[in-house]
């Protein structure tokens, strides 16, 4: 109705998923990545969780659309389905003739022959679940079960569940904890901020076709951002009533008033909406999926010198002995026994017989050549470090993703001196951590100007100052 009016060439504020109007912004973009290097590298279960209208059902379609053509999807739209239902929903949409009383384990075989038979000719098959949420508890079981085809070394089967909050505490049940310890990756879509918001609308009106000055103005964008919480279906209805205000009125710019006609002419859920502080996104959306997506939006970045000059840490009588190239099983272990441990203890298979340092079960883990070189580096540094200095930590992550931390040093040292670049391997309460670090500063403002001067791509990642001691 309101379309030439305001020269648009289609709806901008469709609620149906249209995938040409994928916003890329509030971390979409850097988590649609991490999916797809999830799915095309093994890794297991991903679920990914977020409010009513957060947007889940649209990255889901853009996921079908974007993946290499040598995966083939199964997407399940109408997730209540029984234990034996789902299986014959897999089997159909796989285009397996399976006998009509045909049992679970017959099914179950006939699955993982012909996903052999797929594997052999070089494909994957991923399993997309929508609304996984609304799954029967056995079902959820069976999709367990499921992840369970494999390979000697690979996994037939890629799943990933999309769903509101509630299957986080689902999954927290002490009957589901299996499934839980098979998801590998955890990703929240978050709720956008008012800057986003601001942005999330511009971008619709322009990939609807609209070429002039900004529609909405400031103030009508506070309020549609207090009103909608930050969900972008909430947004999209909000926005388009208010255009349709606007048009009624003969207005060719959205103000105050035509915000608040739409937004009272919503009936929104009163229901408490979990809304996220915008600095805990990163932290919501868990460690390892988070920097599995900070390297993939690294990794897609030009590798130019950035333009900003990257800073230098302030000369300190360091000393630092010169890096070798090292095997991970000749590389000492810090062990994060105390934050407040005055001096590191560390330990080489050499020296302790009796007592394996974790250097030992390092080896377990496939350290690429660049992340034991800044291993080796950062255990010399750390030893002769002043207590009282400041680093940044850049990257904390499981060492299991031993190949993500590779491919992320690898860009990393595009963005920034790699001489300053360090790696180190802790362990506090039997957990494990691979983190990378950056510089040596004389105080935590230093440290934190130094932040600021960052290129912007390593600054997406959140990295914050921490003190040497609290790596001691």
């Amino acid at each position: 109705m309101y379309l030439d009016h305001f020269g648009l060439r289609e709806s901008p504020f469709r609620i149906t998923p249209h995938t040409e109007f994928f916003f890329s912004g509030a971390n979409r973009g850097a988590t649609l990545d991490a999916l797809i290097y999830a799915i095309t590298h093994d890794e297991g279960i991903v679920k990914v969780s977020g409010e009513v209208g957060s947007g889940k059902t649209m990255l889901c379609r853009v996921l079908l659309e974007r993946l290499p053509a040598n995966v083939v999807t199964v997407y399940l739209a109408n997730p209540s389905l029984s234990r034996d239902d789902i299986l014959f929903a897999l089997a159909d949409e796989l285009s397996l003739d399976v006998p009509t009383a045909a049992r679970s384990a017959q099914i179950i075989r006939l699955l993982q022959e012909h996903l052999i038979c797929l594997y052999a000719k070089g494909h994957q098959v991923v399993v997309l679940i929508d609304e996984a949420h609304a799954m029967p508890l056995e079902t959820l079981e069976e999709i367990r079960l499921l992840s369970n085809l494999e390979s000697n070394r690979h996994k037939l089967l890629q799943i990933v569940m999309f769903g509101q909050p509630e299957l986080n505490e689902i999954l927290s049940r002490s009957d589901m904890r299996q499934l839980k310890e098979r998801i590998t990756h955890n990703f929240t879509l978050g709720p956008l901020g008012r800057e986003e918001t601001a942005e999330y609308i511009d971008f619709r009106l322009r990939a609807a076709g609209y070429k002039g000055a900004s529609i909405f103005a400031p103030a009508a964008i506070n309020m549609i951002a207090a009103a909608a919480l930050g969900l972008t279906r909430r947004i999209n209805i909000i926005a388009d009533k208010a255009l349709l205000s606007a048009y009624a009125a003969s207005k060719h710019e959205v103000g105050p008033e035509e915000a608040k006609a739409a937004i009272q002419d919503c009936d929104f859920s009163s229901s408490i909406v979990r809304t996220v502080n915008r600095n805990a996104i990163f932290a919501g959306i868990g460690v390892v999926s988070l920097m599995a997506a900070l390297w993939l939006t690294l990794s897609h970045q030009p590798t130019a010198t950035p333009s900003t000059p990257v800073p230098q840490p302030p000369a300190v009588p360091v000393n630092e002995a010169k890096p070798v190239l090292a095997q991970a099983e000749s590389v000492p272990t810090l062990v994060e026994s105390s934050p407040l441990a005055k001096t590191p203890v560390a330990q080489t298979p050499a020296t302790s017989a009796t007592n394996p340092s974790p250097a030992t079960e390092a080896t377990s883990y496939p350290f690429g050549p660049l992340t034991r070189h800044h291993l080796q580096s950062g255990q010399q540094w750390l030893v002769k470090a002043n207590n009282s200095h400041w680093f940044i930590q850049i990257l904390a992550i499981n060492p299991s993703s031993a190949p993500q931390v590779e491919v992320f040093l690898k860009k990393l040292s595009t963005q920034v001196p790699p001489d300053q670049i360090r790696v180190y391997l802790a362990k506090r309460d039997k957990t494990e951590r691979i983190g990378v670090i950056y510089g040596e500063y004389e105080s935590q403002s230093a440290a934190q100007a130094a932040i600021a001067q960052l290129p912007a791509e390593v600054r997406s990642s959140q990295p914050y100052p921490r003190q040497v001691q609290k790596l001691r």
